[in-house]
């Protein structure tokens, strides 16, 4: 068995105008102070890193490895949630996406899309520059607006729209394929891949890709209701990245998974700091342990309560005291009686000449 790595701390929620929170150098000093090992980066927050330069220039790429690594850290991953967000994007979300790309995009559907795969085009040669083996990222959504079906989908609408979801991203994983780097699709509400049927369906259209893998997000889960932990019994294999977020999800008489409009801190369904939520943590770093995962566990922070400096020391903690350190040995190893055939025989009843 393999044990995992951490904890690592994903500084999308963290990056600021604000020090120490304003440059790499300054948010890895912090992240560093509070016992972070790593840290997973966003790609899109130019505060941290030039995601294009990253990719063209290999000196640059090691500029940025050094001001990691002076502050005592490594990189666990580099992250393109929103760029991956505008590879599939249905037109009736067209401006409420605007501000995920260029301003001089802003309400062109089509050149977003086209500068979200030239970014992720970007962030496979980024992460091979860097010694990056993962990337984090989301598929997008052509058919989310058709999730409740009413009225009723028309027949193969939904076969039509993996299509054209594999259409898009086939040229990407072969890129990232190209780099030897795993593309791991978190698995979220919004996303046409939201959970193990739409992810299996996007397998078959992208022909089993070896780079088609999962960032495993446990409080996305929850809040669906799906069982989490037998989720990695069905997709360890493909599981390459692991955000460590929690969630609860309390149902009243008034609502439920679907959250009535209420903001995050009214939904029945809501995410957690570390320790706050419902969560079984001990029973995930196990079951990833069993497995052999061997990647990073990343502190994803996000909660409507508390503050997320305190949610980030109090969750370096928390993931240090998870991960198992596997054993190399058997618990019963004392009592072994060692290799013999003709005992074994014997015992089995088998004749021997």
């Amino acid at each position: 068995m393999k044990t995992i790595k951490g904890p690592a701390l994903f500084l999308a929620q963290f990056a600021d105008d604000q020090a120490p929170f304003n440059s790499l150098k300054s948010i890895c000093q912090w992240a560093k102070k509070i016992g972070y090992k790593a840290v997973q980066i966003p790609s899109w927050d130019q505060r941290l890193i030039d995601l294009k330069k990253a990719a063209q220039s290999p000196s640059y790429a090691e500029e940025i490895k050094s001001i990691v690594e002076e502050a005592g850290l490594e990189i666990s991953e580099l992250s393109t949630h929103l760029q991956g967000q505008l590879v599939a994007v249905n037109p009736a979300y067209n401006e409420l996406f605007d501000g995920f790309a260029p301003a001089n995009l802003k309400g062109d559907l089509e050149g977003k899309t086209a500068w979200a795969i030239e970014q992720l085009m970007f962030a496979a040669q980024a992460s091979k520059n860097l010694g990056l083996t993962q990337h984090g990222t989301f598929s997008g959504s052509l058919m989310w607006h058709t999730m409740y079906p009413w009225p009723q989908r028309p027949a193969g609408l939904v076969d039509a729209g993996f299509e054209e979801l594999a259409k898009r991203w086939l040229p990407i994983l072969d890129e990232f394929d190209k780099n030897n780097v795993d593309l791991c699709y978190e698995l979220h509400p919004g996303e046409d891949l939201h959970d193990g049927v739409t992810f299996e369906m996007f397998l078959e259209k992208v022909n089993q890709h070896q780079r088609a893998n999962i960032l495993y997000d446990p409080s996305h889960f929850l809040l669906q209701c799906l069982d989490y932990i037998q989720f990695i019994d069905f997709y360890h294999d493909r599981i390459k990245m692991f955000h460590v977020k929690d969630a609860e999800f309390n149902p009243t008489g008034k609502q439920g998974v679907y959250g009535g409009f209420q903001s995050w801190i009214n939904r029945a369904g809501r995410f957690r700091s570390l320790g706050d939520g419902q969560v079984d943590f001990n029973a995930i770093f196990s079951k990833l342990s069993q497995y052999d995962f061997d990647g990073w566990a990343v502190l994803e922070w996000e909660c409507a309560i508390k503050h997320p400096e305190a949610g980030a020391e109090e969750g370096a903690k928390f993931i240090q005291e998870k991960i198992i350190r596997v054993t190399e040995k058997s618990f019963d190893d004392f009592a072994s009686a060692g290799a013999d055939g003709q005992l074994n025989k014997k015992i089995l009843g088998i004749k021997t000449n």
